[in-house]
């Protein structure tokens, strides 16, 4: 096999996405034949070199793609200095070892993918793929027009450039609350509360219930299941950038000669009525109600 990078074999087997992997190197914690390499630029061969992490060889590992419902009160780094619970607790249960893609706050639940496939998730958190995150906020206080035009326009956070929401719909009101979904392609660190906080509100609870595509219905806190097939495709799909055309089926569809069996007779043509039956005894039906073929007749 040809020799490569050392971080993507490390994303390959598991060990978390490309970026997490370049980190591991230069923190020391690589070894390639029993040397400690911090060079990014660093190749080794994944059949003939010894690769360690952490003095734990890297093996490859067969290709898992999970969707976990991220409960609140859990970190989505596998390893918290400070203690708290991590979703690597969660991910144990697992045969295989994989890690989460992107991230979600301290107190936020919801969808989060997790995988093996350094590749893929390198290039679901790509800005360039435009990647689409779904949240449901509950925000202190009655939204006006101009507060919701304000997250759609952009807002000003971390003194940074403008950041918007891709799409914001009101779900409901209370008298003291407001419900929205809201839809963002960028994935940057505490997004919601902090486009909220700019327009002098405050996220009381927040859920993703949806990343790339990837939903949590039906799936209760804290448990997790492998991707469909369907859902496989069209996250590859949505990973090169290429979004899947509204109307698409997660479902195979049948064969056309099945479908059509299922239908039933044809309808009868437009401007033309049903065949009235005739009535009277078969002799005096024409030859082909009655079934039968002209006789033969000799050469004329």
């Amino acid at each position: 096999m040809a020799r490569e990078r050392i971080q993507k074999i490390l994303a390959r087997a598991g060990f978390g996405s490309r970026r997490s992997c370049e980190q591991l190197i230069v923190d020391g914690r690589v070894r390639l034949n029993g040397r400690v390499v911090r060079e990014l630029g660093t190749e080794a061969d994944s059949h003939k070199d010894r690769l360690d992490v952490d003095n734990q060889r890297v093996v490859a590992s067969k290709p898992a793609y999970y969707v976990l419902h991220k409960p609140r009160g859990y970190v989505t780094t596998m390893h918290d200095p400070e203690g708290r619970p991590s979703v690597s607790e969660l991910l144990s249960q697992l045969p295989e070892r994989v890690f989460p893609v992107g991230r979600l706050d301290f107190n936020t639940s919801g969808a989060l993918f997790c995988t093996n496939d350094g590749e893929l998730a390198h290039a679901l958190l790509h800005p360039s793929r435009q990647v689409t995150k779904t949240y449901v906020a509950k925000v202190a206080g009655v939204l006006t027009k101009e507060d919701l035009d304000r997250l759609r326009e952009g807002v000003v956070i971390d003194d940074g450039p403008a950041v918007r929401a891709a799409r914001v719909a009101t779900i409901r009101t209370s008298d003291n609350a407001t419900w929205l979904e809201i839809d963002l392609h960028e994935g940057k660190n505490r997004q919601v509360h902090k486009m909220v906080e700019a327009i002098g509100r405050r996220v009381q609870r927040l859920v993703r219930t949806d990343f790339a595509g990837l939903t949590i219905e039906g799936l209760a806190p804290g448990k997790l299941r492998p991707l469909g097939e369907r859902e496989l495709v069209e996250l590859k799909k949505r990973s090169r950038g290429i979004q899947p055309k509204p109307g698409d089926s997660e479902e195979p569809q049948e064969p056309q000669d099945r479908r059509s069996r299922r239908r039933g007779p044809a309808p009868p043509r437009p401007g033309r009525g049903p065949t009235p039956a005739r009535s009277g005894p078969p002799e005096k039906r024409g030859r082909a109600e009655r079934g039968t073929k002209p006789p033969k007749t000799g050469r004329r």
